[in-house]
């Protein structure tokens, strides 16, 4: 590092045809904004969206097959904690009722209710998903339609397919089913075996839920233990032995009902693009196949790579970038470990005589307007459109897309983070966290573009007829990524309206989005910073105030607060 230093002292002001050639050929990834100055990656999503997902069985596929579920009753006062068997039939044949692998990798916005099935009385089913190449893996989050697997186990390949790893058992005995005592690592892998989302109940919408690398240890995602955990192929879920709802057992006669299946409404690969830390953006790799499925969220494989690398995975250093050896980005305090050269960038620095000028004294390159970077290679914040006249500013209030000038509210490396629990500060030593972990966890900052359909504030008779537990004016703090819910901190300014039983006070009490669970992020969306009406209802088991998609959230607004207390007091006889 000694002798890094001594070369750099003696500035060199070059472009050769060739280093501009280098800079053509990279197209876009001249741009740079979100990556400047520190490590970034390319926005998380399904990694199963847009791709095909295989299974060794399906409902119907010969003809039409009859098949039984059972759902449980949430009602406290309900004396059956069950309801009766709903019977229906399968057919591959009819879209109406085909039940299709592609289901389970669907918008979960668009298609709450798809679902894969397998066929009748099958003992064990492997759903297996395989990339074009190596992607980051974060989370995998299953949602059942059918009772969840007895035992099952997630495993993992990062050869294409050639060898498998175990990364985690799942079973409601562990030695029973495997030989595993809970917990306990096992192997080369160091895969545990747990048995908290083996139970039979609930019959339907059960989760089973896997975090690569655990929120509760800083770990570098771009270091090699980490990308070890990580990096994956292919992807597939073994389900090993089927359990019946307990339902089954309440009722007569239902032990003939065919409910001898596995059914999955989701399969949410959570991961992003493979890039060390030097990419904010991904192109199709090469041997991508489309599923017939089309999706505005798709996840590709080919980094454009920033920070003067390339390849694939930005796995090595641009050709005239060699000063010293290729490292991945630091991910916990943001050094991007850029490939440096002191030749200035053809198109953002300014030319003199035919040449780029540079600062003789610190080998710094004269920038055209709007463009930063020693190279002059990056449009600074607050500009976009790196091209012959430099950068334009951005017409917003904060940052905007460096390739169309749109409008960004944050950035999706700090999103990463957020999944991966880590947190960090810049490397210029400022106060400032680079990765606000505890502010970012909502709809609009979420990696899947979530699409929250609002709950309006229609007729005073709608607003009535929806029955709130309570309406609060409430200021959001902050939100957490639980794994398997969201927890959102708010600061309660109004009391507007609480069931008598209630005692919601001014001050902090937590929100409960239901959405994270079942559909991968928040909706309603709650910002941090912003201040809002919400008119929700109590879970009766906990006493929690849970927010879904027939809650009532709305900006704040003085007026809106009379008008729903004007309806509260007139039409709903609330007080």
């Amino acid at each position: 590092m000694r002798l890094w230093t001594l070369l750099v002292i003696i500035p060199v002001c070059a472009s050769s045809p060739l280093s501009a050639e280098t800079s053509k050929s990279k197209g876009p990834a001249a741009v740079e904004s979100r990556c400047s100055g520190r490590a970034c990656n390319p926005l998380m999503g399904n990694l199963a969206q847009g791709r095909v997902l295989r299974t060794q069985s399906v409902c119907g596929s010969n003809s039409s097959e009859p098949y039984c579920v059972y759902k449980e009753s949430a009602s406290p006062r309900s004396r059956e904690s069950c309801s009766a068997a709903k019977c229906s039939k399968c057919n591959s044949a009819i879209p109406s009722q085909a039940h299709p692998p592609s289901a389970m990798s669907d918008s979960t916005f668009r298609y709450p209710d798809s679902w894969w099935q397998s066929a009748e009385g099958v003992k064990e089913e492997t759903l297996q998903l395989d990339l074009e190449t190596e992607f980051l893996l974060t989370h995998l989050i299953l949602v059942f339609r059918s009772p969840r697997p007895a035992a099952m186990v997630l495993e993992r390949s990062q050869d294409h397919g050639h060898t498998w790893r175990a990364s985690r058992y799942f079973a409601r005995d562990c030695e029973e089913a495997f030989g595993l005592s809970e917990g306990s690592p096992i192997g080369e892998s160091g895969a545990t075996c747990t048995s908290k989302y083996s139970g039979a109940s609930p019959c339907t919408r059960g989760e089973v839920i896997y975090r690569a690398l655990s929120p509760w240890h800083s770990v570098d995602p771009y270091g090699p233990a980490a990308q070890d955990q990580l990096m994956i192929t292919n992807l597939r879920v073994r389900l090993l032995q089927r359990q019946q709802c307990p339902c089954k057992a309440k009722h007569p006669g239902a032990a003939v009902l065919p409910t001898d299946h596995y059914a999955i409404y989701d399969f949410i690969v959570k991961g992003s693009c493979l890039c060390n830390g030097h990419a904010d953006n991904c192109l199709p790799a090469g041997g991508y196949q489309s599923s017939q499925q089309k999706t505005d969220n798709m996840v590709h494989g080919k980094c454009v790579c920033r920070h003067n690398t390339a390849g694939d995975h930005c796995e090595r250093c641009a050709p005239l970038y060699n000063d010293q050896p290729w490292q991945a980005a630091n991910g916990i305090i943001g050094t991007p470990h850029e490939c440096q050269t002191c030749s200035c960038h053809p198109v953002g620095s300014v030319l003199s005589g035919g040449s780029t000028l540079c600062n003789p004294s610190s080998g710094e390159c004269t920038c055209k307007p709007g463009v930063g970077g020693p190279s002059c290679d990056s449009c600074m914040l607050g500009y976009w459109g790196l091209h012959e006249y430099g950068c334009r500013p951005c017409d917003c209030t904060g940052d905007c897309d460096p390739y169309t000038g749109d409008c960004i509210s944050g950035s999706d490396v700090e999103v990463f983070y957020t999944a991966a629990g880590h947190m960090g500060h810049s490397s210029n030593n400022s106060e400032t966290a680079l990765f606000r972990a505890e502010e970012l966890f909502s709809a609009l900052h979420h990696s899947v573009k979530c699409k929250c359909v609002e709950v309006t504030l229609g007729s005073p008779k709608l607003f009535c007829a929806a029955e709130y537990d309570y309406v609060l004016v409430v200021k959001v703090m902050s939100a957490h990524d639980k794994g398997s819910h969201a927890e959102v901190e708010v600061k309660v300014k109004k009391v507007l309206y609480q069931k008598p039983q209630m005692k919601i006070q001014r001050g902090s009490v937590t929100l409960y989005p239901e959405s994270w669970t079942t559909q991968g992020c928040t909706c309603p969306i709650l910002n941090p910073g912003s201040e809002y009406v919400v008119a929700g209802h109590e879970d009766w088991k906990t006493g929690r105030l849970m927010i879904n998609t027939k809650s009532l959230v709305k900006p704040w607004k003085s007026t809106l607060g009379r008008k729903i207390l004007h309806i509260l007091g007139k039409d709903c006889g609330r007080w």
